[in-house]
């Protein structure tokens, strides 16, 4: 039986009355007292798996942690590929994604509280005095507002705040006198410069040393902001002026925040992805809950709850009921044009959307939120990540996954609403991908493509700062903790602010200001405060029920965007005619193309040609709809044609001391074994050739037999290297790229062509390595000189890797063993065949793992030899042909010239720490011995 509640607060009570006997809600924290009891067959987990898993996570924190204090600090972040510290200005620009970087050691003051949380105190302390001695604010680098303000910001207020509770406490950080706050306060001061528009609005980036306008400041000419760029900065801001006194930053994020909710599009109550920090346009007109805007929905939440202030939750609300209204199509979050938002804007979802369901639980929505994560959870068990976009049939769309944190942080807030131990399985999942496919032996890497498994050089702070954070607190009790975390409101990077600053320091006049500009239906605020009795009926298969219609849904069609429309419409007027969904065979399509005024002409050749004429169309409503979709059959042709293109390949180095743990995305060849048809792939040594290029005969084919041949792009056709290489005997090829320092990180996928001739000769399989990837496999030859690789389609499970291995010594041991018995025999009747003798080796060879080359068919490819665009660098694999799969984000990762920072003096050496492959090796024993040890226990 759940506890009784408080009846619900109307939109005039004073926010405090609702929000202190509830302040559990609006941290995700209901106690356990108060949620369902198992489902049946559910089983709840057993209080020693949890611990167990919890010390797994933590063991997990440890591994990141301390290869980023060992091989990084005090860089911003770690390269965990690489082994050493990402520094602005001393690697290849990776665009906007690098305005994160500034030069303060971004991961450990983004980690502080999370040591104090993980139960880590002494290293909290050590960590506070490396930030107070080392870090320097007044760099001259241009940065992100919005990820200086969450991360560094944020980060210095969230070590404030739990040391001085720690402090209180009396153990430990006695010697502590505000040091970090001083350092948050100066950072504000140099954030402050950002805020000076006419519309308050921020600029998004701003010059640590020399502020926006000044002739040094190298920015302040940006005319477009996010607008979660611009509306994330209230939590920490408040606190700054809570804590210190000093009133001006609250001032000023408030000030932007109307701004935003004063150019909401009055209609629809929407906002947009981007808009003018002058004029107050939307610059992108279109809406939803995922990048560009999430954080602002969840900001508007959570100051209502840390300052108490009516206005945001009102403002919250009216979203809300938008949101629900027109984007959430369920179990879908699709975006929307805010001016028409019964149109869908996309057909794809990106992975920052996930942390909705979470905000959904604070509200008191728990149903939607069940959907939702339920949803993402089984694109997850089929990707092992969740891609940085999907379609809404369930197809990668974006291939990467930057380690993001906002999935589990929805599953702790389900589990804390509901009690429901499915939660703590989906968390258990979680901690098994991350060490299966993520880590490596200096960290944890970012995944480059979930459908390879190739990683990326990169393990951002939000990584340590938030994913081990809510993991942990997912399988603690409370008697794990050393302080209550209900005392304390998360920001949108996970840090902890403490919710007594709502009664401290108030120097802003709390005007409503809401309803200045909307009258609000007063029913929309019956879930301000949450009964508990309504959110979780006396139903044990509550939870249960509403996940179950959803889990085979990514294996079938997505329900179709539109179906929502036609429910709110009723018998109103049809949906308008989307572009995937026309057929030229169907009269009623036609019928609707000829109102949109759209022509149909059938050519000679068989294929149809769609021409409009808006002045023809019924209406100026219809000629907007045939515009779009006119728009939409463009791009429908545009991503059939980029199916013609391969997805990327993976070369996972398998032996000693790597095991498979290091995975390096690979450029396809149009020729040579297909990797898609061959699931094993094919595994062997590396070995270089001689001439390295590979354009005349191999000088060494003793060295290449049976091997995989290493040679340098450049000098001859590609199919020329294969053919040479395959002749010397090779099973494989691996081409290296001859322009020094290039990545697959910063450039688009490579696909290798054929010679303009007939290249079904070549039988082996050839892969494209660029530069930086592939130096990793020649520096791990000089180190350890037996390297052996997989090439494949995708990474391969370690387990299966060494199941194959085992395989194949019991293959060799029964060779060798037959071979002793034959030689006996044959030595015991006194006579021998030397002929049968000679065949004997090549009989046992045919038994071994690797393929006969003459017996592998081959791919027929023709195709041109020009490099693939970075729009068109991945597409679907075998089993996802048909959808569309354009491989960068929203400008993180667009290939740029390399772009130096001007650097400034600071108190710590910023040189990279190149760390000698020698030493890397020896600090990776001890790591496989603990990660063999986890598997045992596991098993």
């Amino acid at each position: 039986m759940a506890p009784s509640a408080p009846p619900p607060c109307r939109a005039g009570e004073r926010a405090a009355r609702c929000r202190r006997p509830w302040r559990l809600l609006a941290l995700g924290l209901l106690s356990a007292s108060s949620v369902l009891a198992a489902a049946p067959g559910a089983g709840a987990m057993s209080r020693e798996e949890k611990r167990r898993l919890g010390n797994q996570v933590l063991e997990m924190f440890d591994h990141a942690y301390s290869n980023y204090m060992e091989h990084a600090y005090p860089a911003d972040e770690l390269m965990p590929l690489t082994c050493r510290g990402r520094v602005r200005g001393q690697e290849p620009s990776r665009g906007d994604v690098d305005d994160a970087l500034g030069k303060f050691s971004l991961t450990l003051i983004d980690t502080l509280d999370t040591l104090v949380v993980l139960n880590k105190t002494k290293e909290f302390e050590e960590a506070v005095k490396k930030v107070i001695t080392d870090v320097n604010l007044d760099n001259d680098i241009v940065v992100s507002v919005f990820e200086t303000n969450i991360r560094v910001l944020g980060g210095l207020l969230g070590g404030h705040s739990v040391a001085i509770m720690l402090k209180e406490k009396g153990e430990y950080m006695q010697w502590y006198n505000g040091e970090l706050l001083h350092m948050a306060k100066e950072l504000g001061y140099k954030l402050l410069p950002a805020f000076n528009t006419t519309s308050g609005l921020p600029y998004p980036r701003v010059n640590l040393k020399f502020g926006v306008r000044h002739p040094e400041a190298r920015t302040g000419t940006e005319t477009d902001t996010c607008t979660a760029c611009a509306g994330t900065l209230i939590l920490e801001f408040a606190a700054l002026s809570r804590f210190t006194g000093t009133s001006i930053f609250e001032e000023y994020a408030r000030k932007a925040l109307d701004f935003i909710w004063e150019k909401r599009q009055r209609s629809s109550n929407l906002v947009g992805v981007t808009i003018n920090i002058h004029t107050g346009d939307w610059v992108r007109k279109d809406s939803g809950v995922g990048a560009g805007i999430d954080s602002y929905y969840e900001y508007l939440l959570k100051a209502y709850v840390l300052l108490g202030d009516d206005s945001f939750l009102e403002r919250f609300n009216t979203h809300y009921d938008a949101i629900m209204r027109y984007i959430s199509q369920p179990p879908l979050l699709l975006d929307v044009h805010i001016h028409k938002p019964m149109l869908n804007a996309r057909t794809w979802m990106d992975s920052l959307l996930a942390f909705f369901p979470g905000l959904q639980v604070l509200k008191g929505d728990i149903r939607p939120a069940i959907e939702t994560h339920e949803m993402l959870y089984q694109v997850i068990k089929k990707h092992n990540f969740l891609p940085e976009a999907f379609t809404t049939d369930f197809r990668v769309h974006w291939a990467q996954h930057p380690l993001r944190p906002e999935f589990a942080e929805s599953t702790y807030f389900l589990y804390k609403a509901t009690g429901d131990p499915y939660y703590l399985e989906v968390g258990k999942t979680l901690i098994e991908n991350l060490n299966k496919y993520a880590r490596v032996p200096c960290g944890f890497a970012a995944m480059k493509d979930v459908r390879t498994g190739s990683h990326e050089d990169r393990m951002d702070s939000f990584f340590l700062a938030e994913m081990f954070k809510y993991l942990y607190l997912l399988f603690a009790d409370k008697e794990d903790m050393i302080f209550d975390i209900e005392d304390y409101i998360f920001t949108t990077e996970a840090h902890l602010l403490p919710l007594w600053l709502s009664t401290t320091n108030q120097t802003i006049s709390k005007k409503n200001t809401t309803t200045e500009y909307t009258e609000l239906d007063d029913s929309n605020f019956d879930w301000t405060c949450p009964n508990t009795q309504i959110l979780f009926p006396n139903d044990p298969m509550f939870a249960q029920s509403i996940r179950e219609p959803l889990k085979n849904v990514v294996d079938k069609s997505c329900p179709r965007g539109i179906s929502r429309a036609e429910e709110s419409l009723g018998s109103g007027p049809k949906p308008p005619l989307r572009a995937r969904d026309f057929m030229a065979s169907n009269p009623e399509h036609l019928e609707i193309l000829k109102k949109m005024g759209v022509s149909l002409i059938h050519l000679k050749d068989g294929r149809v040609q769609l021409v409009q004429h808006a002045v023809q169309a019924a209406s100026s409503l219809d000629a907007e709809d045939g515009l779009r979709f006119m728009q939409e059959m463009i791009e429908l042709s545009s991503q059939q044609q980029k199916e013609q293109q391969l997805p990327p390949r993976a070369v996972q180095i398998v032996s000693h001391p790597f095991f498979g743990r290091v995975v390096l995305t690979a450029g396809p060849a149009q020729f040579g074994m297909d990797l898609s048809k061959h699931k094993a792939g094919t595994r062997g040594f590396v070995a270089t050739i001689k001439p390295y290029n590979g354009c005349s005969e191999i000088t060494n084919p003793e060295a290449v037999k049976e091997k995989i041949a290493l040679m340098q792009r450049g000098q001859c056709m590609f199919a020329e290297k294969a053919r040479n290489i395959q002749k010397a005997g090779a099973i494989g090829g691996i081409v290296i790229d001859d322009n020094e320092g290039s990545s697959s990180d910063t450039a688009p996928l490579f696909q290798m062509a054929g010679d303009g001739k007939n290249t079904d000769d070549i039988t082996i399989p050839m892969l494209f390595l660029f530069n930086k990837e592939g130096n990793i496999i020649l520096d791990a030859i000089r180190e350890y000189e037996a390297v052996e690789v997989l090439l494949s389609d995708k990474a391969k499970d370690r387990a299966t890797i060494f199941k194959d291995l085992e395989m194949e010594n019991m293959d060799q041991k029964l060779t060798e063993n037959d071979s002793h018995k034959q030689n006996a025999e044959e030595a015991a009747s006194g006579s021998q065949d030397v002929g049968a003798a000679s065949e004997e080796p090549e009989e046992g060879g045919e038994s071994s793992d690797v393929a006969d080359p003459g017996s592998l068919s081959p791919a027929n490819a023709d195709s041109a030899s020009v490099p693939v665009s970075h729009q068109d660098s991945y597409v679907p694999g075998t089993e996802e042909a048909g959808a569309p799969e354009p491989a960068c984000t929203s400008g993180d990762n667009q290939p740029q010239e390399q772009q130096t920072e001007t650097e400034s003096n600071s108190k710590v050496n910023w040189d990279n720490k190149v760390t000698p492959m020698e030493s890397i090796l020896a600090d990776w024993n001890e790591d496989i011995e603990a990660f063999e040890m986890m598997e045992k226990d596991e098993l």
